[in-house]
């Protein structure tokens, strides 16, 4: 299989506009990002995807290969138009604000692929644990649940699964913004109509489970910083 990694980056985003662009240590968010895919040697080829000429700007002259992009709604659609005319198996998504990706999930979501002998799997993505009350009731936390399989049933910014039962040790989970796609899964998702839950709930990944598509989720242990707000930028800047 050719397996390559996209990176999407929008200049604007809602809640912290031009975050990308702000500094981790001597480089820049996505800068960063950039260079810590290209070094896990995982993939055959690596790029940003943009419709902003200030990051495609910032990634080339750091030697790095940027594509443009038009305008989307999710960070899928933007892939898709990139790969469009790439002839590539499997398209890791990598989030912009992901500076500290490490190696062993990106493997672990290739390895997906490897053992999907059915190829019945659309998308692979990762979930860790959540254990602080906070972080569980945080909207800006994604949260996944699973069937038996480790199949997507659901992704919500509420508190999923709701704890009625007191007595009952239930575990909840936080999606974290990887996905390995097939690349007809990803053209497919790109031409078809966003639903109401997906436009409501502001999660792309529901779109695929709207359509009857399948969704891995591969737990991890990996505790990244994803820099969605100020203070998740403050975070990523004490761990450099």
């Amino acid at each position: 299989m050719k397996i390559i990694a996209v990176i999407p980056a929008r200049y604007e985003a809602s809640r912290f506009p031009a975050k990308l662009m702000q500094m981790l240590g001597e480089k820049t968010v996505i800068t960063t990002t950039y260079q810590n895919v290209v070094e896990t040697g995982l993939f055959e080829e690596v790029f940003v995807a943009t419709d902003s000429e200030i990051i495609f700007d910032e990634i080339v002259k750091n030697g790095g290969k940027a594509v443009m992009t038009g305008q989307h709604e999710t960070g899928s659609d933007r892939i898709a138009e990139a790969v469009q005319n790439i002839d590539c198996d499997i398209v890791i998504n990598v989030q912009g604000d992901e500076p500290f990706l490490k190696l062993e999930p990106l493997k672990q979501l290739i390895e997906v692929f490897h053992n999907d002998e059915k190829q019945e799997i659309s998308l692979a993505s990762l979930k860790i644990k959540l254990t602080e009350k906070e972080e569980v009731e945080n909207p800006n936390n994604v949260k996944v649940i699973t069937d038996n399989n480790g199949f997507a049933l659901y992704f919500s910014r509420s508190v999923i699964p709701f704890h009625r039962e007191i007595s009952f040790d239930v575990e909840y989970f936080k999606h974290i913004g990887v996905y390995a796609f097939r690349k007809h899964a990803l053209i497919q998702f790109s031409k078809l109509e966003m639903k109401p839950l997906e436009i409501s709930e502001k999660i792309e990944c529901i779109r695929y489970l709207e359509y009857g598509m399948k969704i891995k989720l591969i737990e991890t242990n990996f505790i990244g910083v994803g820099i969605d707000t100020p203070e998740d930028l403050e975070k990523a800047r004490k761990l450099i």
